[in-house]
């Protein structure tokens, strides 16, 4: 009798097979239409949340900003943004400064343009303002550059973060240029005063003090500070006020060489350089030049230009490249009429700052405090020795044939304050030992010159005097100097063909700027200070 098989026939396994294989194809069927169903689900619930308002806000292509087309459009300025234009339609380009998120409904953000700031409310309206719209808005990061269409409205209360009391309400906002999302100094820390800093300190809290180094290494991001746009459009009104004075009393703009051969005041203070194989070397003033201008029959000629120093001063009045404004002019009688032109020149451009710049010493003010400068209608001259006098009689003894160092400086500009009611005044008559080349001796004591300095808040800005106009005494003071004759040999040629007597005097642009507005350091009123530690940015 035989056995039953113990394996099942292979029909039947083949049949099992076959029934494992259709059923796993089944369920691979099925994944594959739950997944095609779930795709056009995402694509129904997609196009249901679809943004219709999506061209209201967004990135502005590249290619609409190269100079594609030119649409009339009319851009507001934010500074000119008052309650007149309440209900009115504007246009707005700026910096998104702050952004501020209250909900997926509505967020806050305040743009600014050249140091005004306005407050712009992003609130969800049908068919005006969408949430994809507030969720852009509140993504962007600070610093970056917009446009805003909106419409101006007066709000019942004071705004406090925005120096224009109007809102704009958006409607639309397009990301012209994004910043990066971390910036290495934050603008508001970098506006910060020390009195703020040391307030929180004293209530327990650190705020960030961003120092002098971190400031010059990002100066693009500095520069946006309120109080360095007020330092840079005071700077700017000086200069202008300048030029336009010196202009209205019959002056004439030159433009010297910068590149020369022999150095401008003599000594080793000057950058060598190679030129075509010749030795030379950066003006350290224009004032060779300006001299032979006077000779050129001008009469009277200013320039404002760069001035180079190689001297290793690491101080905080001194740099090795400034601006220069400089004034030459042919003299009647007395080097007197040249401290004239600056008695009348400083005070006209101390009066039209204090009247034209309110809004930029009030930025400036915030961050660093300054009381007005102190000055006289009629400028006060004190003689050097008066100077030395009034130091000797305060117990400081000074050499009365040498030079007044810092110190002494500061400290007779106090007692003249004190004395005089002035912190800007002209100390005329140095001894001539410390003073250029050029200088022409004083008549009655050859030890002394017609020379002049100008100080306001004891710190100089200004030195000034007669110069040598005949050729032969010229070359005798070059060589007492140590100037190497041959190397300035065409500047003294220049007074042998007839020179009329003259004077004139150099300011530091930087250093006016400094001094008028009290700060405490000349790298404040540089725009990208070159010093002996410094050449970039």
């Amino acid at each position: 009798m035989s056995s039953e098989p113990q394996n099942p026939p292979m029909e039947e396994e083949e049949a099992n097979n076959a029934a494992a294989q259709s059923k796993k194809a089944a369920k691979k069927e099925a994944a594959k239409l739950e997944k095609q169903r779930r795709r056009e689900a995402a694509s129904v619930a997609a196009a249901e949340t679809a943004d219709t308002l999506a061209d209201n806000y967004g990135d502005v292509p590249l290619e609409e900003l190269q100079s594609k087309s030119v649409t009339g459009r009319e851009w507001a300025e934010i500074g000119a943004l008052t309650a007149d234009l309440e209900g009115r339609a504007v246009l707005v380009r700026g910096r998104a400064q702050t952004i501020r998120g209250v909900s997926k409904k509505m967020a806050f953000l305040v743009v600014r343009e050249k140091g005004f700031t306005v407050q712009c409310v992003v609130c969800v309206a049908p068919d005006l303002v969408s949430p994809q719209m507030v969720k852009f808005i509140t993504g962007l990061s600070r610093e970056s550059y917009v446009d805003v269409h909106g419409i101006v409205s007066v709000p019942k209360d004071p705004i406090k973060g925005a120096s224009q009391q109007v809102e704009i309400q958006v409607r639309k906002l397009y990301c012209i240029n994004k910043a990066l999302p971390a910036l290495p100094i934050n603008i508001e820390d970098a506006a910060r005063s020390e009195v703020e800093i040391e307030k929180a300190l004293q209530a327990g809290e650190q705020l960030v003090r961003v120092n002098q180094d971190t400031r010059l290494n990002f100066r693009v991001l500095d520069l946006r500070t309120p109080a360095n746009q007020g330092i840079f459009r005071i700077q700017c009104q000086v200069e202008n006020i300048f030029r336009q004075f010196l202009l209205s009393e019959g002056f004439v703009g030159i433009h010297t060489p910068k590149l020369i051969a022999g150095s401008s005041e003599g000594g080793s203070a000057v950058f060598k350089l190679d030129y075509k194989g010749q030795p030379a070397c950066l003006a350290q003033s224009p004032q060779l030049h300006k001299q032979m201008a006077i000779c050129g029959d001008f009469g009277r000629v200013f320039e404002i230009g760069p001035v180079f120093r190689a001297e290793d001063s690491f101080t905080h009045r001194h740099l090795c490249e400034f601006t220069g404004l400089d004034v030459e002019m042919e003299i009647k009688e007395h080097y007197s009429e040249v401290m004239d032109v600056v008695d009348r020149l400083f005070v006209a451009m101390f009066d039209s700052l204090n009247e034209k710049c309110k809004k930029e010493f009030e930025a400036i003010g915030k961050q660093y405090p300054f009381e007005p400068l102190k000055y006289l209608r009629k400028t006060l001259r004190l003689t050097f020795q008066e100077g030395v006098q009034m130091l000797k009689e305060a117990g400081i003894e000074v050499d009365p044939l040498g030079d007044l160092n810092t110190e002494t400086e500061r400290k007779l500009g106090q007692l003249v304050s004190e004395k005089y009611g002035t912190e800007f005044y002209i100390l005329h008559r140095y001894p001539l030992a410390v003073r250029p080349f050029y200088t022409m001796p004083c008549c009655d004591d050859p030890a002394y010159s017609n020379s002049f300095d100008v100080f306001i808040r004891g710190e100089e800005i200004i030195s000034g005097a007669q110069r040598v106009h005949v050729p032969e005494f010229l070359a005798t003071r070059a060589e007492s100097c140590g100037i190497e004759v041959k190397t300035i040999s065409t500047y003294i040629d220049s007074f042998r063909y007839g020179a009329p007597p003259h004077g004139g005097f150099g300011v530091g642009l930087e250093r006016v700027v400094m001094l008028f507005c009290a700060l405490n350091n000349i790298r404040k009123t540089s725009l990208f200070p070159r010093d002996p530690l410094r050449i970039a940015p």
